[in-house]
């Protein structure tokens, strides 16, 4: 059904365009923004005061984000009974970068997941997720100050390309008896049944960014994360395509572990290497230190991500984004906390960080850092939203407002 949604761009404002692979950016780019469900538009309403007086602020009032509400989730859904309009993802694709707060995942049929349909139609295919720790915020390791990584987990492939048939199914029964008639495969009739594609493209295309990031950000190693000793053929060629993508595009600037252990040296080269997926999440908390940039497929990420930041405060703290070859969509990493909806308590720092590594991809990295700065700066003076004053003495609990007022006043 088309939903005849007329979105009127703001006139005062220049959309950003592409030279090839740079952003070209005016002075007064529109920016599309999603609020979000539940909590989300506590979360926007505090955030989009930080990012004004943040660019305002680097820039002396020479620039400035023309905002542009797009309509997805739960409010769209109630005005125009669409939870995904066409319109929405026309405008990212004309706009190259937006920004969100969390979305629901629609009970029943229709739309599997928002987060997911937007990744796939608009061709994300790298979640880039950075990890990092603001001194003073409460954490569960020791050494928390020791993570300082970015993970770039394939966004379309994997588990999420969503292709299964459930237990009982006609189609699963058709999928187990094509495997034990034709693939001498024996699985048992009452089994749910996924299939988890990983191809060169996907995994190749994903590699390419992670080492293209690293070297840009003299980032030193790059670790590849998969399964490969038991899902040989799909992770385990992650890892092999992985490997491709470096020694053939990059050689000049990599060295991979085993070349390292036959004498040969880094020399400010990235060093790139890989890990077993389980193992790497022990080692991500016994020797956080030793890693810098991680690579994965789309499942072995998700979980990795998440993992990471626990460590440093939880997701309330983690931005991330979605990114393709022409699209930046920047986004809350967390969910949208219903019960909490317009109380004004929720932590906004995913969607504020998020803010912040949107404007180091415009270009704009005195208005990014502002905005860590000041950030960093509150949560050394204890000034807290509840989910973290409630773990330190001696905290000042903030609302929601509050904490993006003590942001714009440290800077």
């Amino acid at each position: 059904m088309s939903s005849n949604l007329d979105l009127t761009p703001p006139a005062d404002g220049v959309a950003i365009t592409l030279d090839g692979d740079r952003l070209i950016v005016p002075d007064n780019p529109i920016v599309p923004f999603i609020e979000g469900d539940g909590t989300g538009p506590d979360i926007w309403q505090a955030s989009v005061r930080v990012f004004d007086a943040a660019v305002s602020k680097a820039f002396d009032g020479a620039r400035r984000v023309v905002w542009f509400e797009l309509l997805a989730g739960e409010k769209a859904k109630g005005l125009i009974d669409e939870w995904l309009p066409k319109e929405t993802v026309e405008a990212v694709r004309t706009y190259k970068v937006a920004i969100k707060g969390p979305l629901t995942t629609p009970v029943g049929g229709g739309i599997r997941s928002l987060n997911v349909t937007l990744r796939q139609v608009l061709d994300l295919y790298a979640c880039v997720r950075p990890v990092r720790y603001f001194e003073g915020t409460p954490a569960p390791v020791r050494h928390p100050e020791r993570m300082n990584v970015v993970i770039f987990r394939e966004n379309t492939e994997d588990v999420y390309a969503g292709i299964e048939w459930e237990c009982g199914s006609d189609e699963a029964l058709k999928v187990i008896e094509f495997l034990e008639r034709d693939m001498g495969r024996k699985i048992r009739a009452d089994s749910g049944i996924g299939i988890k594609p990983i191809s060169a493209t996907g995994s190749k295309r994903l590699v390419r960014m992670a080492l293209r990031y690293a070297l840009a950000n003299r980032r030193g190693v790059l670790t590849l994360v998969h399964k490969g000793n038991i899902m040989k053929f799909t992770e385990g060629a992650f890892r092999d395509w992985g490997y491709e993508v470096a020694t053939e595009e990059f050689r000049d600037s990599v060295v991979t572990e085993e070349e390292s252990w036959n004498g040969a040296k880094c020399d400010g080269k990235i060093l790139v290497n890989d890990r077993i997926a389980d193992s790497v999440f022990q080692q991500i908390l016994t020797r956080t230190a030793d890693y810098d940039v991680f690579a994965t497929p789309n499942l072995n990420g998700d979980y990795l991500s998440d993992a990471c930041a626990a460590q440093v405060g939880g997701l309330e703290m983690a931005p991330g984004a979605n990114i393709g070859d022409e699209i930046g969509f920047f986004e809350a990493t967390h969910g949208t906390a219903p019960k909490y909806a317009g109380k004004d308590v929720i932590n906004p720092s995913s969607v504020i960080l998020s803010g912040a590594m949107m404007f180091r991809h415009l270009g704009w990295q005195e208005a990014a850092d502002r905005i860590e700065t000041a950030l960093a700066r509150t949560v050394q003076q204890k000034k807290l939203t509840y989910d973290l004053a409630r773990q330190m003495d001696g905290a000042t609990k903030l609302r929601t407002s509050e904490f993006a007022d003590a942001i714009i006043s440290n800077m």
